[in-house]
């Protein structure tokens, strides 16, 4: 999921064995699934796009909770599609088939080469009206009735700006409600992988869907792309929440120039790794007036993914035993990240680490070794090393302004009942007198509606953001930029 929160969850090869252009257009969501030696298998996602003559992509690997992951070069030659993604040393090689809702080929990682059949699920982005309902068949358009329907009530503006600090330019888009203003504005802050304003995701957009109902409600809304993403330079691969917190500073910043904005009721709404760089933000001079912090960690990092990585397990069994072995190797893994700052040296100890203890036959075992040598790749990424070194119970120490923080029942990447409280806990001992938490019955982290609660059920629901944490953003914003 591009929106997730970066955790890499890794649920473990050993947890996995106790379970036994004028080329063909690529845009849109593609998936398969990897089957690995061991028996287990391993859903892919891959969201592409086709903007300007410019092919880019990103992977999701639902199941590690591994989201946004920078495809770095994706190629076409007629039928012939290639894909590399350098962060985890894997290639994707795949023809297209004629219709162009299909590719098979091969991933290949290090030294495994597994057959790996890509079916496209959505084409293009997202319809600006409600597709027909998906029937469950690849190619099948999927059902977003959120989707804002032109025309709008309001002005879209495509803007640019720069974070001078970080070296960059910002590619986003401003709504402004009719009329003179000035307005209050709150910049929409994405979680995390290499996201686009929209925060796109399994073919729903809901930054897209939070900025039209803000708008509508009178309140001025900039969404932009991350680094390296859209019309944003710089480097995904590189960007951190310390990054995205200059990000945010530079797009509060911008909004103070604009006529139209009031610019001393200026918010921050953060998503996830979103809501981090929010805070981050909120610390620091020229801070905005409130925050809205969705589905944001409020423990340290270790315990945050650790937490994560028992959730998921949590779907598949209820066995002490098994999850207790799952928190125990989790937290090893983390161990080895934090102790040793040398990537390949801690990748070597990641590695050893990851592989299960049993006899295999050594092309099973090869297999299996270069896909926990991806994992270890992703595990010492400036984005991965950043979360695990990230402790809100200081960084919130410094927030001053109203706070609302929101989190869904049924969470498993940020689990409202664990962070929630450390929110709120930290933020009244400042003493911060103006905080509201809720948490929000039956909805995942995307603030869907949902059964489970597992990343697998994205992109079948229809739901992209409940209505009532809409209404309770909007009430609350509303109240607090009252002239």
């Amino acid at each position: 999921m591009r929106s997730t929160f970066f955790a890499c969850l890794l649920l473990l090869i050993s947890f996995s064995v106790a379970f036994g252009q004028r080329t063909p257009g690529l845009a849109g969501q593609w998936a398969g699934t990897l089957k690995l030696p061991n028996g287990g298998a391993l859903p892919l996602l891959i969201a592409m796009q086709d903007a300007n003559g410019r092919r880019t992509a990103t992977l999701d690997v639902p199941s590690q909770g591994a989201s946004g992951i920078l495809v770095d070069q994706v190629l076409v030659r007629g039928d012939s599609v290639l894909l590399a993604i350098n962060t985890i040393k894997a290639r994707y090689a795949g023809r297209l088939s004629a219709d162009g809702r299909q590719m098979q080929g091969f991933w290949r990682q290090n030294n495994a080469r597994l057959p790996l059949t890509l079916v496209r699920s959505s084409v293009g982005a997202p319809p600006a009206a409600a597709a027909p309902a998906t029937s469950g068949r690849p190619g099948a358009k999927q059902n977003r009735p959120q989707e804002p329907v032109a025309p709008f009530p309001y002005r879209e503006e495509e803007v640019k700006f720069t974070n001078r600090a970080g070296g960059v330019t910002l590619g986003g888009t401003l709504t402004v409600p009719p009329g003179a203003g000035p307005f209050p504005a709150v910049v929409l802050l994405s979680g995390s992988g290499a996201q686009d304003r929209d925060e796109s995701v399994f073919g729903h957009r809901p930054f897209r869907v939070i900025a039209d109902y803000l708008t509508r409600r009178g309140i001025a809304v900039l969404r932009f792309d991350d680094r390296g993403v859209g019309q944003s330079t710089g480097n995904a691969k590189t960007a951190t929440a310390g990054d995205y917190t200059t990000d945010a500073q530079a797009a509060l910043a911008f909004l103070r120039t604009r006529r139209e904005i009031n610019g001393k009721q200026l918010g921050l709404i953060g998503h996830s790794e979103g809501g981090t760089a929010a805070i981050a933000a909120a610390g620091q001079p020229q801070g905005p007036a409130f925050l809205v912090l969705l589905a944001t960690p409020g423990v340290p990092g270790p315990d945050l993914i650790t937490r994560q990585a028992l959730d998921q397990a949590r779907l598949k069994t209820t066995n002490p035993k098994i999850l207790a072995g799952v928190e125990q190797r989790q937290r090893n893994l983390l161990g080895i990240v934090q102790r040793i700052a040398d990537n390949n040296a801690a990748q070597a100890q990641l590695v050893a680490a990851l592989i299960p203890p049993i006899d295999l036959p050594p092309e099973q075992a090869a297999q299996i070794k270069a896909v926990a040598q991806g994992q270890a790749a992703l595990m010492v990424t400036p984005a991965y090393r950043y979360l695990l070194n990230d402790n809100p119970q200081k960084t919130l120490k410094a927030v001053r302004c109203p706070v609302l923080a929101l989190g869904g029942s049924k969470d498993l990447q940020v689990a409202s009942c664990v962070n929630l409280p450390a929110i709120e806990k930290t933020l009244k001992a400042v003493p911060n007198r103006d905080v509201t938490v809720k948490e929000l019955p039956g909805l995942n982290h995307l603030f869907q509606t949902a059964n489970t609660g597992g990343v697998g059920e994205y992109a079948q629901l229809e739901e992209t953001f409940s209505p009532t944490a809409l209404k309770i953003i909007g009430d609350w914003v509303t109240e607090h930029t009252k002239r």
